[in-house]
């Protein structure tokens, strides 16, 4: 197994370990048994435990982009006007199914590892490293849909995008209600898009 391979399979199990056990779970020991891997490994690579949660964040948005590469249309394909939203909220919605379905630990871990960032001054800088990926594609796909400030209608979208994944997945009524399904997200979706692209008052 390659170093790259390796470090990308320490950095898969420490995201399901907090996952499933939390952040309390994670360590290095934890990581090394999980993975199969020989005692002392996960500490050869991520040496203290801020490196193995960056190592995290890292890991978590690129998974994350590449759910979106797949699934999400590319700016160049949408085109302003009701046909384009309409393509980018049903492929929005795409994703948003799977991060509720099979990529639920996955998104239950990234919320865990962000109150660690807000409580730990040491890996903000990780976290907004790897939140900045969401964003760039989020405002490229606004921009092509005809946003008149991407940039900052992408800072909503995103933000709304996770209100929902934390309401769905670790809200109050979570475990009440059933995963949306990919149409009701789609028109959910939609309705968000409606509100980022909607002029600013004074700005018709």
């Amino acid at each position: 197994m390659s170093t790259t391979d390796r470090r990308t399979l320490i950095a898969d199990t420490a995201i399901a370990t907090v996952a499933a056990a939390g952040l309390r779970g994670l360590t290095h020991r934890a990581v090394d048994t999980a993975a199969g891997l020989p005692a002392g490994s996960t500490s050869y690579y991520f040496r203290t435990r801020t490196s193995l949660i960056e190592a995290c964040y890292e890991r978590l948005a690129e998974l994350d982009l590449a759910d979106v590469d797949q699934d999400a249309p590319t700016a160049p394909s949408l085109s302003a006007g009701p046909a384009g939203r309409a393509e980018a909220a049903a492929a929005l919605a795409a994703v948003l199914h799977h991060w509720l379905t099979a990529g639920r630990e996955r998104q239950l871990a990234r919320f865990e590892l962000s109150l660690e960032a807000a409580r730990t001054p040491d890996l903000r800088t990780g976290l907004h490293r790897a939140g900045l990926g969401a964003r760039a594609r989020a405002a490229a796909i606004l921009a092509a849909l005809g946003a008149a400030h991407p940039e900052a209608a992408a800072e909503l979208l995103v933000a709304w995008t996770d209100g929902l994944l934390y309401d769905q997945l670790a809200g109050a009524l979570a475990a009440t209600r059933p995963t949306p399904t990919v149409p009701a997200l789609a028109a959910t979706v939609h309705r968000m898009l409606d509100a980022v692209l909607a002029p600013e008052p004074g700005n018709p």
